[in-house]
């Protein structure tokens, strides 16, 4: 069996471990630029991750603070699945992505760092994307500084 270690994760995880409330129903009182939302939906808004696993990590959330994606009505997950397509579509105009990764981790033992939220990852994957940077050197190398990359999205987004 192999494993992946993704050390560079800690950081975001152990902050929520010493946060109450919740990253995502937080970041929707911030100011743009700070909470990292690139677009506003009816039901669901699109986040840029702050700590990707690579460059233009985004995940499309609900408002409603749900734990399970089975507590949604079903009419609500339409937009959420609009917004995927909206999101890989930008992406792949803006970045060039190889392919995706795409979905969901319920409950803390699937991988979710906010489990009480949930929320649906949209990871764009480039040949080579996956080295010995992060296992090694235990660096995470992204293509692009963050702030960039949200400014991009947003413009996007705006369009």
């Amino acid at each position: 069996m192999k494993f992946l270690s993704a050390p560079w994760r800690w950081e975001f995880i152990s902050s929520l471990i010493k946060k109450k409330g919740c990253v995502f129903c937080d970041a929707l009182k911030l100011p743009e630029k700070d909470s990292l939302i690139c677009y506003r939906g009816k039901d669901y808004f699109v986040i840029l991750n702050k700590y990707p696993y690579n460059t233009a990590h985004l995940m499309v959330v609900p408002y409603e603070h749900v734990d399970s994606p089975g507590k949604i009505v079903a009419e609500k997950t339409i937009e959420m699945w609009e917004l995927m397509n909206r999101s890989t579509e930008i992406i792949k105009e803006q970045f060039q992505p190889q392919g995706f990764n795409i979905g969901m981790n319920i409950g803390q033992v699937a991988g979710a760092g906010v489990k009480d939220h949930v929320h649906l990852h949209i990871v764009p994957r480039w040949n080579g994307d996956a080295n010995f940077m992060p296992i090694v050197g235990k660096t995470r190398v992204l293509s692009y500084n963050i702030e960039t990359i949200f400014e991009i999205l947003l413009r996007e987004f705006k369009k």
